[in-house]
């Protein structure tokens, strides 16, 4: 996962710090941090929303037998993952961690528990159906693949002196 720059960190610590930040800026949208790190979470945030771009729109209708409670069989149809975005997703999923969608303040439980009960994995679910049409259109429109996040320098950081960075989507 550890791109060009090592970051002066132990491969596993770099690793999991890396793997954090690309969850957070995925998951947020925005992340302030290091210009290192930002530059290093670029790349790998990069090549996920590319994969997610290329592979979205895979799906591939089922017939499931089904049996309600009273035995009855019935047939319905599913959507799955087609090979090449099961692939992906399963990549995606071991380059990130398995964020929680979280109770907005105020909402009842039972809001909640229905607006996430289909819900498994929220990053990559935001990934593919947010993330991946919104960056497939945006490349057509401008004739251009990548270019998915911008890093903007904000200067010394106070206190350590370090180079300070905001990473966000466009």
């Amino acid at each position: 996962m550890a791109g060009y720059n090592k970051l002066n960190k132990r491969p596993a610590l770099r690793d999991a710090i890396l793997r954090n930040q690309v969850t957070t800026l995925l998951w947020n949208g925005r992340l302030e941090t290091t210009y290192a790190r930002a530059k290093a979470v670029q790349r790998i945030a990069e090549k996920i929303i590319a994969l997610a771009v290329r592979t979205y729109d895979d799906t591939v209708t089922v017939q499931k037998d089904t049996v309600d409670s009273k035995g009855v069989k019935s047939k319905r149809e599913v959507i799955n993952d087609g090979p090449k975005k099961l692939a992906a997703r399963r990549k995606i999923m071991a380059q990130v961690y398995d964020v929680q969608e979280q109770r907005a303040p105020k909402e009842p439980k039972a809001d909640f528990i229905a607006r996430t009960e289909d819900i498994k994995h929220p990053l990559l679910e935001k990934i593919f159906n947010v993330y991946g049409p919104r960056y497939k259109k945006r490349a057509e429109e401008m004739g251009t693949n990548g270019g998915y996040t911008r890093v903007v320098r904000l200067g010394a950081r106070r206190g350590d002196a370090a180079e300070a960075a905001i990473i966000e989507l466009v």
